[in-house]
């Protein structure tokens, strides 16, 4: 590995210098500001894939070399991924998985829930930690407050309406939306003070912060936690979820199959031990060797640097777009308080439609940036005050194959790469779009909502095709 500094990280991001077409026929180098949907691979980390692919080979009771030095290395993985959230191996185990999403459902399914048991989870929630509790449990939301941050006077009363039934407290520990840090550890007291447990989707807080999930014997000790190694710099198609040992020795996995037993016969299963009995199938080696050398990038660079550089970022924007009329930004808007805060900023354009904003970014700016709800419909829909009418309107628009009216906004976010010249680059472009001055002719598929220049056909495939 090099040696990595945030000052140098970005020559180390794989594909940062490609360039795209803009409208105008001009190619210039693209600017990702779309990173808590997905970061771009760190070149140690493709260095290191590239160099496992020679060894790579079936993982688990292979008696030849490079079995056994793919099972070394998947299970040093598991080691890796453990001690960056501060998992104890005697007391957590760490589960691979495709992704957060599945990590989740895997968690829903794994809990014994009984008919009367209650999920409570925020409104701020992305969809992967909302609908499979919707499944499994009984559940309640925790409102936010009119900045969009976490109402902690709702979540205490909650807990004590419902304090004999909640199971499960599931928080985000950061928003996609708004970036808001939930202040995970005070919500794990207050779950444990009841026998109630918590799950933590760090998804979005990985990345970014330092995690410590902390003994079982600590009062603010998270139980649970979820996270996706596509949004930290290994899009290698693995996810993970850490969680308490004797949750899972307990009951059936929810996938069985090979890899999770020790002996089958005709009439009886006997299960493999953790985490063997909860990875069904042939696991993605080659994703959690991403990982964990993603994980060691990041360590190395520190968390602190990270957030540091983020925060900067973030206070940077936030001046500049408080200068453009027209411009509304939502959550917390104080440039002096980004450190309290992901490099995560939503905000809207006045009389234009957040759809239109993105294309005219992509095609003249060659700018990447999230529109939409961003898989959190109910938090975007009580930030934009969506009355229960209007969303009515809109579930009817889409049952008749329309989305051309949803509401969404147009969101930033940050990685540990990104500089102020693209910052300036997006501004220089919102100033034009906000005032009119831009080339295209835009029009809208009815079924997408998406916009494009009118007449407008790229051949995609001179650029990569299979």
């Amino acid at each position: 590995m090099n040696n990595l500094t945030i000052d140098n990280i970005r020559e180390q991001v794989i594909g940062i210098d490609r360039k795209v077409p803009l409208l105008d026929g001009r190619v210039v180098q693209y600017i990702n500001l779309d990173n808590a949907a997905t970061t771009p691979t760190l070149r140690p980390v493709f260095d290191k894939v590239n160099e496992f692919l020679h060894w790579y080979s079936s993982v688990e009771r292979g008696a030849g070399f490079k079995s056994r030095l793919s099972t070394l290395m998947y299970n040093r993985a598991h080691e890796i991924v453990g001690d960056f959230v501060g998992a104890n191996q005697d007391e957590y185990t760490v589960i691979f998985t495709k992704n957060t999403t599945e990590s989740i459902n895997k968690l829903a399914h794994r809990i014994d829930f009984s008919k009367n048991d209650i999920v409570l989870r925020s409104i701020m929630e992305h969809h992967s930690n909302d609908l499979p509790w919707r499944m499994n449990a009984n559940v309640e939301y925790i409102n936010i407050n009119p900045h969009g941050g976490l109402d902690l006077d709702h979540l205490d009363q909650l807990i004590a309406k419902f304090s004999h039934r909640i199971r499960l407290i599931a928080i985000s520990g950061a928003s996609n939306v708004t970036g808001y840090l939930n202040p995970i550890h005070e919500i794990a007291k207050k779950a444990h003070s009841i026998g109630a447990e918590i799950f933590v989707d760090a998804a979005q807080l990985a990345p970014h912060r330092d995690i410590e999930m902390k003994p079982l014997d600590d009062p603010s000790h998270i139980d649970y936690l979820a996270l996706s190694a596509h949004k930290m710099y290994a899009p290698y198609g693995t996810g993970v979820l850490v969680g308490r040992r004797d949750t899972f020795l307990k009951g059936d996995p929810d996938s069985v199959g090979g890899g999770t037993i020790e002996l089958v016969t005709e009439d009886e299963v006997r299960w493999a031990d953790l985490p063997e009995k909860e990875e069904a199938g042939t696991p993605n080696a080659v994703g959690a060797v991403a990982l964990a050398e993603a994980i060691l990038c990041m360590q190395q660079i520190g968390m602190e640097e990270i957030a540091a550089h983020e925060a900067r970022l973030s206070a940077y924007l936030l001046r500049k777009l408080k200068k453009i009329d027209g411009i509304s930004i939502y959550g917390d808007t104080d440039p002096e308080n980004t450190a309290n805060r992901l490099g995560v900023i939503p905000f809207a354009v006045e009389g234009m439609p957040h759809q239109l904003l993105a294309a005219i970014l992509a095609y003249e700016g060659g700018i990447g940036v999230r529109n939409g709800c961003f898989c959190a419909h109910p938090y975007v829909l009580k930030l934009l005050h969506v009355s229960s009418s209007r969303i009515e309107a809109y579930k009817d628009e889409v049952e008749h194959g329309s989305h051309e009216g949803l509401p969404g906004l147009i969101r930033i976010s940050f990685g540990c790469y990104n500089e102020e010249p693209e910052v300036d680059a997006l501004i220089e472009h919102l100033e034009r779009a906000v005032r009119g001055d831009y080339q295209g002719e835009y029009v809208q598929d009815r079924h997408t909502g998406e916009f494009a220049p009118k007449g407008l056909t790229q051949d995609l495939g001179q650029y990569f095709s299979l």
